[in-house]
């Protein structure tokens, strides 16, 4: 219940088109009232069972002043014309009123269209908003999959859902409650059997249903799983290719994907069962329903032919309504467990937080200061990943980090722009801790240049401009001719309005890389972080890169993750990391002297 009161939160705003719809579903129910009323009176007077009524009924809220108001009109109407020419008017009229409840529920549906698009659009932003404000320690948890099929599949099926609630709430009970008040008019005691028939009907069809939302839930889970087998056959087709490892991907893709298949085959019957099930009980009732009414007809004479058939007419009109309610709470518990899931993301906690009253920061003006820094990742085996780490980094200067793989030193940088926060000790910039600034002025201090080149499928404008506004092409083509990027860019087939691919796979690692570079540039950040910047270049690509990147740290104070010694060798403090902890520092000439782990590293060449 929870859960659908916050699906239905997103629809508050909508609440004026909510109204229109609700209106003219109610128009589309008693339209289609007045239709199937008509056939009893006319019935009843074309057979000459009845005489005509020339008289008009004093007005009272029942149906047999309705029944006899509209046996007055059509008297009125089979006296001034024959037979013939009154069932032509009264086809015409039937016709009309078939128009018209068609023509209201076009309109309810149109009504209907913005509220269904427009909250499921409003769910999808507030997914996506959440899912880049969250950390990275939350991914390092997560199926790729599996988040981007909450934003499709389970999205869809809440979609589904609060369609199926709004018609469950409002046209479809108000067809039922409105019919069932005028069958009960016409006969109570026939109401009340079907009254009973119809709650024996909706408890066997709640049995059925029960399981369906678990079913619903673990189904999304497993498509998340695919959809993660489909992203990573996708990210590594080389290595894929390179180690003939075809055949166990498809065994591994074909056992995910009969997992799906079993459990979609169960929720598909389960749901499939719903409409031939209801049709089936709904014959059993209307069966149950004519030998009742048939014994009313035949021996107790308390109900009149040409009534009962009326009624049995208005009681078929139940039949679609209930069908679809039916439907509609099937489709109710699906997307309820999407829900589920969906708001497992949107709660999903934060743990980057910002202060109420956090600082500006505009520019950096003194220094950084790591205290007694201790970190840990809290996954599978929980290691202390930076224990006791203090460091000091002056305005203008350049630090390096080295060590051997799972050192600490990525874990390190990371904490600068509190990609994570750090647990024990606390980060200094400009004297005051990271954590009481605010976090986007914080960021916008620093541009970083990984190993992995990020780029996105767009143009090579728009990927060195990204995340800057108003970015010109003057600019543009600056910072990409101080990254040594320019003489590449022109030669591509639409230069700076080319579209680098997938992740920029149109281009060499080398050229990557310079994109990358240049959009630092163009950041013009006063920090610079290099995370193995020319660690998978070969020499004449390193060389291009390397070249960028002197001239991309002049004048800032950088931090550099070191893989090759032409990288860090100038840095004004070499810091050499071990197991989380600071083993040796220094510049490079005073390191290589103490023939430490600093000088084996170098010897190995093993950053």
């Amino acid at each position: 219940m929870k859960n659908l009161v916050r699906i239905l939160s997103y629809l508050h705003k909508y609440r004026a088109l909510a109204a229109f719809n609700i209106l003219f579903n109610v128009l589309t129910v008693v339209f289609s009232l007045f239709s199937v009323v008509m056939i009893i009176p006319f019935l009843q007077l074309l057979t000459n069972k009845i005489p005509l009524v020339m008289q008009e009924p004093k007005f009272a809220l029942t149906a047999q002043y309705l029944l006899e108001y509209l046996k007055f009109l059509l008297s009125k109407e089979i006296s001034a014309n024959n037979n013939i020419v009154a069932l032509a008017k009264f086809c015409v009229l039937i016709a009309g009123l078939f128009f018209l409840k068609n023509l209201f529920r076009f309109l309810a549906l149109y009504f209907l269209s913005p509220i269904r698009s427009g909250s499921v659009r409003d769910i999808r932003t507030d997914l996506y908003s959440k899912l880049v404000s969250l950390p990275l320690a939350y991914y390092s948890k997560e199926r790729k999959g599996d988040i981007i099929s909450r934003v499709t599949d389970d999205v869809k099926e809440v979609e589904n859902c609060i369609i199926s609630f709004i018609e469950v709430t409002v046209r479809e009970p108000l067809t039922i409650i409105i019919f069932l008040v005028f069958l009960l008019l016409l006969s109570s005691q026939l109401t009340g059997f079907v009254l009973i028939m119809l709650f024996i009907t909706g408890f066997i069809i709640g049995r059925v249903g029960k399981s369906l939302k678990r079913q619903s839930s673990e189904a999304q889970s497993i498509s998340g799983h695919l959809l993660s087998v489909v992203d990573e056959t996708l990210s590594g087709l080389r290595i894929i290719h390179a180690f003939n490892a075809e055949s166990f991907m498809k065994k591994q893709f074909a056992r995910v994907n009969n997992d799906l298949f079993s459990l979609s085959r169960k929720i598909n019957t389960r749901r499939e069962l719903s409409s031939p099930l209801t049709e089936f009980l709904a014959i059993c009732v209307v069966c149950m329903v004519l030998y009742f009414g048939g014994i009313l007809v035949l021996n107790s004479k308390t109900l009149e032919a040409e009534t009962f058939i009326g009624f049995m007419v208005l009681f078929a009109q139940l039949i679609p309504p209930a069908k679809n309610f039916s439907n509609a709470f099937y489709n109710i518990r699906k997307g309820l467990a999407s829900a589920q899931r969906i708001f497992e993301v949107l709660d999903a906690e934060t743990k980057i937080p910002e202060k109420a009253n956090a600082l500006a920061i505009k520019e950096f003006k003194h220094g950084i200061e790591y205290q007694n820094v201790g970190f840990t990742y809290n996954n599978y085996d929980n290691k202390k990943i930076l224990d006791n780490v203090s460091i000091k980094i002056d305005k203008g200067r350049m630090v390096a980090l080295v060590g051997q793989s799972g050192a600490g030193k990525t874990t390190l940088v990371d904490l600068l722009p509190r990609f994570y926060d750090l647990e024990e000790g606390k980060i200094l910039l400009d004297g005051q801790d990271i954590r009481d600034y605010k976090l986007n002025d914080l960021r916008s201090l620093f541009g970083m240049v990984s190993q992995e080149s990020i780029l996105f499928n767009d143009s090579v404008h728009n990927n060195i401009a990204f995340g800057i506004e108003n970015a010109t092409r003057e600019k543009v083509i600056e910072a990409a001719k101080i990254a040594n990027a320019h003489d590449f860019i022109m030669r591509l087939e639409h230069s700076y309005d080319s579209t680098i691919g997938d992740r920029g796979n149109k281009l060499s690692g080398g050229e990557r890389q310079r994109l990358t570079i240049a959009r630092a540039v163009l950041k013009n950040p006063p920090i610079l972080i290099l995370d193995e910047a020319t660690s998978s270049l070969d020499s004449n690509s390193e060389r291009l890169v390397q070249d960028a990147l002197i001239k991309l740290m002049k004048g800032r104070t950088t931090i550099v993750i070191a893989h090759r010694l032409s990288t860090i060798q100038y840095a004004d403090e070499i810091i050499v990391m071990q197991d989380g902890k600071i083993a040796e520092r220094g510049n490079h000439i005073g390191l290589m002297a103490k023939e430490g782990i600093y000088k084996k590293l170098v010897e190995l060449q093993a950053f």
